[in-house]
């Protein structure tokens, strides 16, 4: 079956909170069928580890149930990236897949940090825990020496579950590319490190993104009850998954947003020559291959820190509680958490009081747009900027970054909500359905607030 034939993909998106499989409707771009569960990170020794039995498991309960309506006519994966899997020959898991938000020992970490490489041949800054996969790595094959010696293939995660699906074994770029520690995003090959840790003949073969591994294994076809084997797409990480529709539609210079659990941003048509380690910014690497300055922080997971508890306002009180937040000046300055972002060692303040839950909830979203917005000027964007996930409906949020960085910013509507299932299937080959497009200008109001708020940043 060729791509155009394509009616309908399912697409497996595994993101750091919440788990999804959908079915997209090619023509139209639309989730015609979503299944959700929460990613869950188990406790239990050696360390905490994501719960891959339960992933697995609901995975192949939505795609047996998608199987027999609406149906589907391949696979395609994207899931977060920091992640990567070390398998026995057997294609078992040697150790669990680990969070990558556990911080190892200060002795772990100084033995690290003095063999990664220079932010001059990765571009991928230092970061906590295992954020660095190189350092999730490194703490394996030094903690658990043994069960290391057994590992006989690495895998980036997206490709782990296109393994688990097709049995063959990949890595690809736009997870080798973020913030591993593992790769040269500029000359598009493996790092120094590979050699340091004495891991090159255990890294699977990279792949293209585009790439179909091959079909679903007969025994999940059958289980599945699919009734004809489909192909499986090597996938792509989640934020570059949010990028891809507008590489394919649009000149640059333009930027994208990807917002979820953390907060992406990508400059494209930008150089990587300004990047700063210091404040979070770095290269990831597009589905082509190609370096994007990129900066981030964990906004999703801070906006539900700032408004969890909070009662359920209308858009108009929000609307009416953003007037009053501007109109008194109230500023909430970072970090709401720690450990990455523009804005490194400063603690959350408050400048002023919100009054009530939707003063607070106005609050929040301007916070986040504003911090998008620093992102973004930190990576030298330019052009119109794009949002998509969660944040693509918080308005008060796109306002702000409107008006902060001066330049209009899209959403486009009326098909999927989540960009990084939209891009997973354009790697079947399909093309993207329009969309229709908001947009927000920059508004003087928030303008000015968005200056009160930097000038509180540098007093």
């Amino acid at each position: 079956m060729s791509a155009p034939d394509f009616k309908r993909i399912a697409v497996l998106d595994i993101g750091k909170t919440n788990a999804k499989v959908v079915v997209l409707d090619v023509a139209s771009g639309t989730e015609i069928a979503t299944r959700k569960t929460p990613n869950r990170v188990l406790t239990d020794p050696p360390y905490p580890h994501y719960d891959i039995e339960h992933l697995w498991g609901f995975l192949l309960s939505a795609l047996t149930d998608f199987a027999a309506e609406p149906g589907f006519d391949a696979i395609s994966i994207t899931t977060h990236g920091a992640s990567a899997v070390l398998l026995h020959a057997d294609g078992t898991l040697a150790l669990p897949v680990i969070d990558y938000e556990y911080e190892y020992s200060s002795e772990i970490c100084d033995a690290y940090a003095a063999i990664r490489p220079p932010f001059a041949e990765t571009f991928s800054p230092k970061l906590p825990g295992g954020l660095n996969v190189g350092a999730q790595i490194h703490y394996q094959q030094t903690a658990f020496p043994e069960a290391f010696a057994k590992v006989a293939t690495i895998l980036t995660y997206p490709q782990y579950w296109a393994f688990r699906l097709t049995g063959v074994a990949a890595n690809e770029v736009t997870s080798l590319g973020c913030h591993t520690d593992l790769w040269r995003p500029a000359e598009g090959k493996y790092s120094s490190l590979v050699d340091t840790l004495g891991i090159r003949s255990l890294m699977a073969p990279v792949r293209s993104a585009f790439d179909a591994l091959g079909l679903l294994l007969p025994g999940l076809t059958a289980r599945t009850k699919l009734g004809k084997p489909v192909p499986v797409y090597c996938g792509i990480h989640d934020s570059n998954a949010s990028l891809l529709p507008h590489l394919v539609s649009r000149e640059a210079p333009f930027a994208v947003i990807s917002t979820g659990t953390w907060v992406v941003c990508f400059a494209v048509g930008a150089d990587t020559a300004s990047l700063d380690p210091k404040r979070d910014t770095l290269a990831n690497v597009d589905a082509f291959g190609r370096a994007v300055p990129s900066a981030r922080f964990m906004g999703g997971r801070e906006f539900e820190m700032l408004t969890q508890g909070l009662e359920e306002v209308s858009s108009a009180d929000v609307e009416a509680a953003t007037a009053r937040v501007v109109e008194k000046s109230v500023l909430l300055l970072p970090n709401v958490t720690q450990g990455s972002g523009p804005y490194p060692g400063r603690e959350m303040a408050w400048i002023g009081k919100a009054d009530d839950d939707a003063e607070r909830f106005a609050a929040a979203s301007l916070y986040v747009g504003m911090m998008a917005a620093s992102c973004l000027t930190l990576i030298g964007a330019d052009g119109p900027t794009i949002v998509e996930g969660p944040f693509s409906s918080n308005d008060v949020c796109l306002q702000a970054l409107a008006a902060a960085t001066g330049r209009p910013v899209i959403v486009l509507s009326g098909a999927t909500p989540t960009g990084t299932a939209q891009g997973a299937s354009l790697l079947t080959g399909i093309s993207a359905p329009a969309g229709v497009k908001r947009h927000f200008v920059p508004e003087p109001d928030l303008a000015r607030y968005h200056e009160l708020w930097r000038q509180a940043l540098s007093g």
